[in-house]
């Protein structure tokens, strides 16, 4: 059974690319890649908040937080994180 992975971004240039390059990189046989666009889906920002995501992109990987490069702070993109 492959591991979670969860690429969680907001959108901006930087994540989109990000997401391409990497996130869709990743093997899928080992990784099961849900990909989690916070500006579409504000409700699961407190979500990538308790896993330790402190800006977007991000990529979480059986529970640890990995930040590539920088689009935008968390706590930016509101939703009470």
């Amino acid at each position: 059974m492959p591991h979670k992975a969860t690429f969680y971004h907001a959108g901006c240039a930087v994540c989109v690319d990000a997401e391409q390059r990497l996130a869709r990189a990743l093997d899928r046989a080992e990784y099961a890649v849900e990909i989690v666009h916070l500006g579409e889906q504000p409700g699961r920002i407190a979500e990538a908040a308790a896993a330790g995501v402190k800006s977007v992109p991000a990529l979480v990987m059986e529970g640890n937080p990995y930040h590539i490069n920088f689009g935008a702070a968390l706590s930016d993109l509101g939703g009470g994180a």
